[in-house]
């Protein structure tokens, strides 16, 4: 009973986590409020895999969506015992929380990329990654971030929305984590009780 409520709180946190991923992701398409830039297709090229709204957003809501059924005790039963229909659930919750490693995972890495490879903003020799060479050493040294002239503050708002991202999908992968840790104990120290027919002993 505790580790199904534990489950279920888990797979709860994940949606306001998948929510909060989109309102970010959405944020890095517009510098300082302003359209005009994804308009003109002026923005860092890892917002364009859609990390924050389709992996650790939408397809994050699914997977938790998913995780609340298996969870829900009034689940339909799979098989005619209730112990196996247990395990079923137990590992169609171990695939799914594995689905949702992958797709925060994946986030997870492209945002640490985008963070690293820097804007891309208008400096004095033109629209380009000033910062693309320096192997992410600009993010510990805010001098040279005046390179970039446009748009206005796009380093610090690229900075702070992708590091929010990394932290968002890197707690979805620790909840994923500690799901499975948590399905895989009911497994392996036999949580499910062993159903003996009468007349057997």
């Amino acid at each position: 009973m505790g580790s199904r409520k534990c489950g279920g709180c888990l797979s709860c946190l994940l949606i306001p986590l998948a929510l909060w991923s989109i309102i970010v992701n959405i944020l890095l398409y517009f510098p300082n409020g302003q359209v005009s830039y994804a308009a003109s297709n002026k923005l860092t090229n890892y917002v364009w895999y859609f990390e924050g709204i389709c992996f650790s957003g939408v397809m994050m809501l699914m997977v938790a969506v998913v995780l609340l059924v298996l969870d829900n005790e009034s689940c339909c039963k799979c098989c005619q015992s209730e112990n196996c229909t247990k395990k079923y659930m137990t590992m169609l919750s171990i695939i799914f929380s594995a689905l949702g490693i992958a797709f925060s995972g994946y986030s997870l890495v492209i945002s640490a990329l985008g963070l690293l490879q820097g804007p891309y903003c208008r400096t004095l020799d033109g629209w380009e990654y000033a910062f693309e060479d320096t192997a992410g050493r600009f993010l510990t040294d805010s001098s040279m971030w005046s390179q970039c002239l446009e748009p206005t503050h796009v380093v610090e708002w690229n900075v702070i929305l992708f590091s929010i991202l990394i932290a968002l999908s890197g707690l979805q992968v620790i909840v994923c984590l500690v799901r499975i840790s948590i399905q895989l104990s009911k497994i392996l120290c036999g949580t499910y009780s062993v159903i003996i027919q009468p007349g057997i002993i």
